[in-house]
């Protein structure tokens, strides 16, 4: 049973994505027949931080709180994307698991998962933003960048901001039931359930940019994905055999051709939703995939959600 939660804490630390962990397991509710949980905020870095937004936060604890948590919560910060952490942290998170201890990252605190070998061989969630930067910093992990959070028990990691709440609040529902998970919820007036495969909300990447040898490739695609295209006739545009294409292209993107054009059709059908009062048999046709109900299915696979329920959350009611 969920009974003792802590938050451990490096310099730069977000203060959102604290919060969220402090609202969740930090609050007393027993008012209201809710649980109460054992919470405390742990320093890796000395008893005063720094957070991100220019003041300073007191911590009570050190690494030795982490010792008898049930839980460990490692909120986002500033540069944890890039920085390297104390070795002291890496070991007592992976003391943790080692227990069973569950370990939670929000948002770039995938990247402190990471570095302590957690993520390898685990499916993760982060911050579309982030996600190649980890795939490419951990590739042991399997990145998911697009869902709100992945429960691999018992590591759980979550994506940017609110999908910290999601993630805070499926570990509640998971060890004390939906009833205290939707109570909490509702105090907090958020939804009291997304699905953590759910897909986040994204701008549209622009991969080329780190891709040195099928960056040309990538960019003839993008200007022609209403078309037909085989692994053979890309290869034969990078001056390859399909074999060592398609191992330069997985090295180089971190996935197969065919997912990343599917991808690549489906961010181009999401902008032209949000941009456009086009019908959608003819975006269907502009991002190759012939029908609306092909583009229908693709679109459901891929954010779980239909392209009508998109264009309505970017455009309004009116726009379907």
């Amino acid at each position: 049973m969920l009974k003792n939660v802590a938050a451990v804490l490096l310099d730069g630390v977000h203060p959102f994505e604290l919060g969220v962990v402090c609202e969740v397991f930090g609050i007393d509710r027993s008012d209201e027949g809710l649980p109460v949980y054992d919470f405390a905020v742990a320093s890796a870095e000395g008893p005063v931080l720094r957070a991100n937004c220019g003041f300073t936060l007191s911590a009570a604890h050190g690494l030795e709180r982490l010792e008898e948590a049930d839980l460990i919560a490692v909120p986002a910060g500033e540069t944890y994307v890039s920085r390297s952490y104390p070795p002291e942290l890496l070991d007592a998170l992976r003391r943790a698991a080692g227990r069973g201890a569950r370990v939670l990252s929000v948002c770039s605190g995938a990247f402190v998962l990471g570095a302590a070998g957690l993520l390898d061989g685990r499916r993760c969630a982060a911050h579309w933003r982030h996600a190649d930067t980890l795939a490419r910093r951990f590739p042991r992990a399997v990145v998911e960048p697009d869902v709100l959070y992945v429960d691999e028990d018992p590591v759980i990691t979550s994506a940017g901001t609110a999908a910290g709440i999601d993630a805070c609040l499926h570990i509640v529902r998971k060890e004390q039931g939906p009833d205290v998970a939707n109570r909490i919820a509702r105090r907090m007036v958020v939804p009291p359930h997304r699905d953590g495969g759910q897909a986040q909300y994204i701008e549209r990447p622009l991969p080329r940019s780190q891709c040195d040898t099928v960056a040309e490739v990538l960019a003839w695609v993008e200007r022609h994905l209403d078309e037909e295209v085989t692994v053979e006739q890309l290869a034969a545009r990078a001056h390859m055999s399909p074999r060592t294409f398609a191992r330069r292209f997985q090295q180089e993107t971190g996935t197969t051709p065919y997912r990343w054009i599917l991808r690549q059709r489906v961010l181009l059908a999401q902008e032209l939703l949000e941009r456009t009062d086009e019908t959608m048999d003819a975006i269907a046709d502009r991002t190759g995939f012939g029908t609306a109900a092909a583009l229908r299915h693709q679109f459901v696979r891929a954010l779980g959600t239909t392209p009508n329920a998109y264009r309505r959350t970017f455009r309004g009611p009116q726009a379907a």
